[in-house]
């Protein structure tokens, strides 16, 4: 099969709201900005790494603003190092995110679930 893995995650909103998402995303969640190319598009935006790895792209589009959200999308998951389970908790309850809490025994998974600023759903998997 060709597909290796999920390459990132792209949110596009007005400039105000990928601010707040950026500052969400490292600060509440942890990613790092990395640095991020630029395109003929001439799009600006952020891009946030977990360790080596760009996982969330994040474009402004002021058009965005007024436009009824489209597609199917329920959420996006995060798989993260079950020793950081602790720090993630006491990181998100910090910034004050509230997140419901899942385990499941079969696969030895502790599953976080909370919402980023836009009401994106995200899912933080903590694994063994």
């Amino acid at each position: 099969m060709a597909v290796l893995r999920l390459g990132h995650v792209n949110l596009r909103a007005p400039a105000d709201t990928i601010e707040r998402l950026r500052r969400f995303y490292v600060d509440a969640i942890g990613l790092r900005e990395g640095p991020r190319p630029r395109f003929r598009s001439g799009s600006s935006g952020h891009w946030l790494y977990a360790g080596d790895h760009d996982v969330i792209h994040l474009r402004v589009d002021a058009h965005r603003e007024n436009e009824t959200p489209r597609g199917a999308l329920d959420h996006f998951a995060l798989l993260c190092d079950r020793a950081d389970l602790a720090a993630a908790r006491a990181r998100l309850d910090a910034f004050a995110v509230e997140y419901t809490v899942d385990e499941v025994e079969e696969t030895g998974q502790t599953q976080l679930f909370l919402h980023d600023p836009s009401g994106t759903a995200v899912e933080m998997t903590f694994v063994r």
